[in-house]
């Protein structure tokens, strides 16, 4: 399929039946997974002029922050893969060039893509790591397959950071209305301050999903988006051992879409939930964004590369994988997006996805 522009991006799309992706040839972020009925797309657009990653020059562009989290944040849209790192580099890293969430989010991909799926390739040359994405719209097109293979290409086995890091935004996301449900157990709330002012969290509270406790006594439901006027939230949830597959699902009441993912737990262990409500006033932010994240990984937080592998387990679970020396690694996770009335319990969503195969 040939190139297109979306949004001032180099950018590929692929289309079946009732839905419709679009992936950057730069970050290789999945820009939209739209409903075609009713041209929905769940993802996140930032409210910013997005550029290509390669054009992103410090000097050039104060509009976007000067820290190492701006040559992201150009480019940033929608889903885009956390790689060899979640967070933020360390002051070394930041200094030899490396951005927040590694190099997978601003690299270079070669794509090459038929009417309904699509194959992206990038190399991550200081993580030495190879990357390869296969994305399939399923036939009966309520469901996106999604598959990566990582090679390391070094002689030594690495640590690696992998996350997905999976952003809604409006329409579809809205203050007080947008519903969840995940497969959530262990949670805590993160230690690290995420909330500009405007937390209302309890910092460090273990809770079990959905109900995290407030910084002032009570607690708030995690199952529907918060109805506050400015908030900012990062809390991290162990994916119920009891189950092999774990999933979140998020549905809008005003336009009654689903949308989730579904992911194999042992591959992920963790959900990351970022919520960013009107709270940052720094470029590019400029307090005027609404986000909620739901970053599905091998870290439960963004963290740096040492405080990962110091962190080492959480709840009995890791966090980060290896990759051991000269071979490759790979997961398979899938995405769904569909009409419903109201938000399902667990037997309706494994239906959807089952029914899509």
């Amino acid at each position: 399929m040939p190139e297109i522009q979306y949004r001032s991006r180099r950018a590929v799309r692929i289309g079946r039946d009732g839905l419709r992706v679009t992936v950057l040839a730069e970050g290789g972020h999945v820009a939209e997974i739209v409903h075609k009925d009713t041209e929905v797309n769940p993802l996140w657009t930032p409210p910013w002029p997005s550029i290509e990653p390669s054009t992103y020059d410090l000097r050039r562009h104060p509009e976007y922050g000067a820290d190492s989290e701006s040559k992201l944040l150009a480019g940033i849209m929608g889903h885009n893969l956390c790689m060899d790192i979640f967070g933020p580099p360390s002051p070394d890293e930041a200094a030899a060039g490396m951005t927040v969430h590694g190099e997978a989010s601003v690299a270079p991909y070669q794509i090459t893509a038929g009417e309904s799926e699509l194959e992206a390739r990038a190399d991550l040359p200081a993580a030495q790591l190879r990357l390869e994405r296969h994305i399939q719209i399923a036939p009966r097109g309520a469901v996106v397959r999604f598959t990566e293979t990582v090679e390391n290409v070094s002689a030594a086995d690495r640590p690696i950071a992998w996350t997905e890091h999976v952003t809604l935004g409006p329409p579809f996301l809205a203050k007080g209305s947008t519903e969840f449900r995940a497969s959530a157990a262990r949670s805590v709330v993160s230690e690290d301050d995420f909330t500009h002012g405007e937390g209302y969290m309890k910092k460090c509270a273990e809770f079990d999903w959905p109900d995290v406790p407030r910084e002032k006594g009570g607690a708030v439901d995690l199952r529907t988006f918060t109805g506050l006027p400015f908030s900012a939230a990062f809390t991290t949830h162990q994916m119920d051992q009891r189950r092999e597959k774990a999933f979140f699902m998020a549905f809008s009441p005003e336009s009654k879409i689903l949308f989730g993912y579904v992911w194999a737990r042992s591959d992920f262990p963790w959900l990351g939930i970022w919520e960013e409500n009107y709270s940052r006033a720094e470029p590019p932010w400029n307090g005027k964004t609404l986000t909620r994240g739901m970053e599905f990984g091998a870290s439960p937080f963004p963290e740096t590369r040492r405080q990962m592998i110091e962190r080492n387990k959480m709840f009995g679970a890791p966090c980060y994988r290896w990759i051991p020396a000269n071979s490759r690694v790979r997961v398979d996770y899938c995405a769904f997006l569909t009409t419903a009335s109201r938000i399902p319990e667990t037997v309706s969503w494994e239906a959807v996805v089952r029914n899509a195969q």
